[in-house]
């Protein structure tokens, strides 16, 4: 365990660099999906054009990536209207209708949401959420784009979505004939695609300029348990929130909506990222030695996201082998084994944090550079003494 403000300091040994934990979270590309091939937000628009227009397409993805907005633009990018049913709100008779007596007969009379006399969008989301009786309501929409005596207008089109029952969601199997009778893609999300929707769509500056520094941030896999986890949506509302509060916001109320919308060390690191914007603290700075670790109980958030930003700048500024490293290299070497000596006095589970191996217990940063930092920590300790 590391050490806070107030606790004995305890120095980094050749035993605690050679012990390497791997990261807490998983990067979103370990998440095994259920297709063989995914697509990114900025294939759907193309993907559409041709398949929706055509037969009727179901897209899969996990919570909070985009799918109902990539198909509510899509529809408006055709001068369609966008006429959305969410399966998880609707009972069979919302579409087949309540019946009517005429001449003596009775005959179902379908929703004014669904008979329209122009072509339009019919967008079914959450469809393999609904219960089964609704699945089955919506099958004559889906394969014969007719509701009782009611058909679809000439040009419409008809594209449904739902989440995978690995991202531990609402979700209910499909019957295997109307998977057959269905175009699928997979999405995924897409930190580039998204970082260019969100310039162009207001999201708040710190969020935008977190995320292209932390673009594996985006997304993470929804947890088994009742917390909030990132995704492009949760990001936006943290954005309308900062937005909301205004540049008056404080840190206390920072870390609510932080931790009230992303995965908790999301929210961690966002907060540093945001004190680091507001201070002098930088990890340029330090590597610099223009300013410190941060060492206050209070500026944990922030010291973890300095760590993370020194891990990536030795991943990026190190090369793979020493033979190649040049003397800016081999200084950058030497100046990052006594940081590491300081912030192990301040936490050794920080310090560890940097050098961790990966989730499949592969070293992240050079070899060599591991094997010098094992072999002077204990000289640069007693230097520090």
């Amino acid at each position: 365990m590391g050490c806070g403000a107030g606790e004995e300091p305890r120095t980094l040994c050749a035993s605690d660099i050679a012990h390497r934990r791997a990261p807490l979270e998983h990067p979103p590309w370990s998440h095994c999906v259920q297709a063989a091939v995914t697509v990114t937000p900025a294939r759907i628009p193309e993907l559409l054009l041709g398949l929706a227009t055509v037969r009727p397409v179901f897209i899969w993805g996990a919570p909070g990536i985009g799918k109902s907005s990539l198909v509510r633009e899509f529809a408006e990018s055709l001068g369609l209207e966008c006429v959305s049913l969410l399966g998880t709100q609707l009972a069979p008779e919302d579409l087949i209708g309540v019946p009517q007596i005429r001449d003596g007969r009775s005959v179902f009379c379908p929703p004014e949401a669904i008979a329209r006399d122009e072509p339009y969008c019919l967008f079914l989301d959450e469809l393999n959420a609904a219960t089964p009786d609704v699945q089955k309501a919506f099958y004559s929409l889906i394969l014969e784009r007719r509701i009782g005596n009611y058909e679809l207008p000439a040009g419409s089109i008809v594209i449904g979505a739902g989440n995978r029952a690995t991202d531990n969601a609402l979700a209910r199997p499909i019957a295997s004939a109307l998977v057959n009778r269905l175009a699928h893609v997979h999405l995924e999300a897409s930190p580039k695609d998204w970082l260019v929707w969100a310039g162009a769509n207001g999201i708040h500056p710190w969020v935008l300029d977190h995320l292209i520094d932390r673009p594996d941030h985006l997304w993470s896999k929804p947890p088994k348990t009742e917390e909030p986890f990132s995704t492009p949506r949760s990001w936006h509302m943290l954005s309308d929130a900062l937005h909301s509060f205004g540049p008056t916001l404080d840190e206390p109320t920072l870390k609510v909506i932080a931790h009230g919308t992303l995965t908790p060390a999301h929210a961690v690191a966002f907060c540093g990222y945001v004190k680091i914007v507001r201070s002098r603290f930088g990890i340029e700075a330090i590597m610099k030695g223009e300013a410190r670790w941060p060492n206050r109980l209070e500026d944990r958030d922030l010291l973890y996201y300095l760590a993370e930003s020194f891990r990536g700048r030795l991943v990026k500024e190190l090369p793979a082998s020493k033979e190649h490293a040049s003397a800016t290299g081999r200084q950058t070497a030497y100046r990052a084994k006594s940081l590491l000596v300081q912030l192990a006095e301040i936490s050794v589970e920080v310090a560890q944090s940097v050098i961790a191996a990966d989730e499949d217990g592969n070293p992240v940063l050079p070899a060599w550079f591991l094997v010098e930092a094992a072999r002077d920590m204990p000289r640069l300790v007693e230097a520090r003494r």
